[in-house]
């Protein structure tokens, strides 16, 4: 039986199993769209302090277990329709840094996270979904693009290195980024940058069955995966961190 942790209006944070203390779903509810504002991106960025405290707390045999977190939406259509980007233009530094910081957290994070992505997963909600260990998405329905290049808006430094860290191939990346490329689950999978294409109604149960099967390399509970993450992606995470939000700014030295 699923026990609530975190009730958020925008986001809620379970336990889907007493016996596995440290295996958490967090369920993001921020509309049809799940779009990201500076509220949805501190709720999420709480929700993970939750988890963390929850970490630190335990002992014995429940750190013996390790620990995974899944992400999904509430939303049948969205599992993120990215930023909400008149807001985010706006508030500029007061919202993209908390959004990039938490993106950097979550790509980091001391126990494995697998997104169950069960529906489209456009621009930011594409680099949410990215700053996950594992992808899995559904069969049927669903794109997962970046598609700034379609609404003429620049990637920042910290957005363009969260796509790249997890596209290694340059003609995917390349479709993806410039080209706006709308990827259905079968054609990412094949792309190599998620994992499985499942029906709806496997979603969620395949993202438990990758997240029991990888939570052991979590066993302790300690900061050795948040390190070796951070060492995997160290030129991403700095660019995270860095708090540039100006788009090629390296091109005056040209």
């Amino acid at each position: 039986m699923s026990s609530s942790l975190v009730d958020l209006p925008l986001v809620k944070l379970t336990n889907p199993d007493p016996s596995f203390p440290a295996l958490f779903v967090l369920h993001l509810n921020n509309g049809k769209e799940n779009r990201f504002t500076l509220q949805f991106v501190n709720e999420i960025t709480q929700a993970l302090d939750a988890v963390e405290r929850i970490l630190d707390d335990a002992s014995g045999d429940t750190a013996g277990q390790g620990g995974a977190l899944i992400t999904t939406s509430s939303s049948e259509k969205f599992y993120s329709n990215g930023l909400a980007i008149e807001a985010a233009m706006e508030q500029g530094d007061v919202f993209y840094i908390p959004y990039l910081k938490m993106l950097a957290r979550l790509l980091t994070f001391r126990i494995p996270t697998v997104a169950a992505i069960n529906g489209h997963a456009f621009a930011g909600g594409c680099m949410f979904a990215m700053a996950h260990d594992y992808r899995v998405m559904r069969a049927d329905r669903g794109w997962i693009a970046m598609n700034e290049v379609d609404i003429g808006i620049p990637l920042i430094p910290g957005m363009a290195a969260i796509v790249k860290c997890k596209i290694s191939n340059q003609n995917h990346l390349r479709d993806c980024l410039l080209a706006g490329h709308r990827f259905k689950a079968s054609d990412a999978v094949a792309a190599g940058f998620v994992d499985q294409a499942v029906a709806q109604d496997a979603l969620v149960p395949t993202a438990m069955e990758y997240a029991r099967r990888i939570a052991p390399k979590a066993s302790g509970l300690n900061q050795k995966l948040h390190l070796i993450k951070a060492e995997m992606y160290r030129e991403t995470v700095i660019l995270l961190l860095a708090g540039g939000t100006t788009p090629g700014g390296f091109l005056s030295k040209l």
